[in-house]
């Protein structure tokens, strides 16, 4: 059997060396729990925009609650740490903020909303997070808007019947990932965090969401992809691997940590650290 990548220790700095400030953000020393029970115990993270991370993990190991956590869902309560972007602790934001800022979450189970047609949806988030006012952006045309639409929606090659449908009603598993793709492309974010976003997909539209995460990456936009499996990693290279054990990332490295998981699971990992 191929021997496991040594396990390492992680520090905020991680494996892609020292962060950069405002381009950066830096999750330091982060303990969460739910219902006084600890999920997540002193993570360690640093995402740099151009760079695309995967976390990886068995169930329940916590990585759900990472995400939602950095959005600021209530349920989960942060005991220690932060996460610092662009100079400011996020945690200390409410969720709108935190998109303001240029954070975005994919969810694993997109919630549907049946009368809200895509575009309207799509028109009222993108007012609210880009041209509120408030960053002396006044909100956009309906025309402007219908035009970057199309252009967004192009590019991931969906059809443009997709924008008059009820947001996520009646969607399948597929197309729901592709709104949210969809939701990303028009939100231009500059740290995406996309939570097993491959759940349940077929092949099709697991190469269709990698597409439109690969044709967004850039210098502008830092990923965080949360994955059980290697496969979303065919399709989507991510340069730094981390894998998450009971609240705790153990395993920083590669790419070729992935494949390793791949080929051996996540037994060798447990025995060194349970």
């Amino acid at each position: 059997m191929e021997t496991l990548i040594e396990p390492k220790p992680v520090s905020e700095e991680t494996a892609q060396g020292p962060a950069v400030e405002n381009e950066t953000l830096v999750i330091k020393d982060l303990s969460v729990t739910i219902d006084g029970k600890a999920i997540l115990d002193n993570i360690n993270l640093s995402i740099k925009k151009g760079e695309v991370h995967a976390l990886m993990g068995p169930n329940g190991s916590g990585k759900s609650t990472l995400s939602y956590t950095l959005m600021g869902h209530p349920k989960y309560t942060v005991t220690s740490g932060e996460a610092i972007f662009k100079g400011v602790n996020m945690l200390d934001l409410p969720t709108d903020e935190r998109a303001r800022m240029g954070l975005f979450l994919g969810f694993q189970y997109p919630v549907s909303a049946p009368g809200v047609s895509m575009g309207n949806f799509l028109r009222m988030a993108v007012n609210s997070v880009k041209y509120n006012g408030n960053n002396g952006k006044r909100p956009l045309p309906i025309a402007k808007f219908h035009k970057i639409m199309k252009e967004k929606m192009a590019m991931l090659e969906m059809k443009d019947s997709f924008a008059s449908r009820y947001l996520n009603d009646g969607f399948s598993g597929g197309e729901k990932k592709k709104a949210e793709i969809l939701q990303m492309a028009m939100l231009e974010p500059e740290i995406a965090i996309l939570d097993e976003t491959d759940s349940g997909l077929d092949i099709d539209a697991l190469k269709f969401v990698a597409n439109g995460v690969n044709s967004m990456t850039g210098p502008n936009l830092g990923v965080l992809i949360i994955t059980h499996y290697n496969r979303i990693l065919d399709y989507i290279k991510p340069q730094f691997v981390h894998v998450l054990l009971n609240g705790r990332i153990v395993v920083s490295g590669g790419p070729d940590l992935a494949q390793t998981l791949e080929k051996q699971g996540y037994d060798e990992i447990k025995k060194n650290f349970e």
